[in-house]
């Protein structure tokens, strides 16, 4: 069976920058055994699978080690592929998915994604926590992951948090962040996800869905500029409504081919 396969890269400035994700179209649903093995062999943060035609589609997310219920950079990334490659001639295009109905819409030169909103709330970490993060947070928050408020940029940027420690301690990853120190950027953040075959994400759209929350509110003002501050780095505008997260970000295409099982 040959399936096609794209790789581009999501919330990227240019190639090699964002975070790459591979998009699988399929006629008709795979077994999970074999999606899951496609994503294990791909090896990427996500692999993404769609089922459909035209402005509708299935799609699923799978990690190298489990699926997953939101992904915001393989959302983007297909809804390029449909737009770009299977369907140019429409302006939108609508997933069915674990976390509800989510559309990516052209955006000028870019794509905008639709995520629902996620509204952290104050947390206390477990015993050990710290000590795996290599870090003292100023507060600690949590929606679906910690999000751990650290005192600056430079923090975020140099943490070099215990990994097997941490996948121990949290099953969803943990978020990072601190207010950027460029005038022209809001706030800067990392996720780790070791627990799900992700040591370090290197842009994380859904994790956005929280931080935009956390930062509007901080800062007073619902539309915001982002970076994540990984190796490959990756830059997102984002926008807060009543309904949703509303994320931006330009996607460079790397790879189009087909994968045989």
């Amino acid at each position: 069976m040959r399936i096609p396969i794209f790789q581009v890269d999501a919330f990227a400035e240019r190639t090699f920058s964002g975070n790459p994700a591979a998009v699988c179209p399929l006629p008709e649903w795979l077994p999970d055994s074999v999606l899951q093995q496609i994503a294990q062999e791909n090896n990427l943060s996500e692999t993404a699978f769609l089922v459909g035609s035209g402005a509708r589609n299935e799609l699923r997310w799978f990690t190298p080690l489990a699926e997953i219920d939101l992904c915001g950079h393989a959302t983007l990334a297909s809804g390029y592929v449909v737009l770009e490659h299977l369907e140019p001639d429409l302006d939108e295009v609508r997933f069915e998915t674990r976390s509800g109905t989510l559309v990516v819409q052209r955006a000028g030169p870019r794509f905008a994604l639709d995520l629902p909103r996620r509204s952290p709330r104050p947390y206390e970490l477990p015993a050990g926590y710290a000590e795996a993060l290599g870090a003292h947070p100023v507060k600690t928050w949590r929606a679906e992951c910690p999000l751990l408020e650290l005192h600056s940029e430079a923090e975020v940027r140099d943490l070099r948090p215990n990994l097997t420690l941490l996948a121990a301690l949290e099953p969803h990853g943990a978020i990072v962040t601190a207010p950027a120190d460029a005038a022209e950027v809001d706030f800067v953040s990392r996720f780790f996800a070791p627990s799900l075959g992700i040591p370090e994400d290197p842009v994380t759209g859904s994790v956005h869905s929280e931080l935009a929350v956390f930062w509007s509110h901080r800062l007073g003002k619902d539309q915001l500029e982002a970076r994540q501050l990984s190796a490959r780095g990756g830059a997102l505008q984002c926008k807060v409504t009543d309904a949703g997260v509303r994320l931006v970000g330009a996607v460079a295409p790397y790879l189009c081919g087909t994968i045989e099982i």
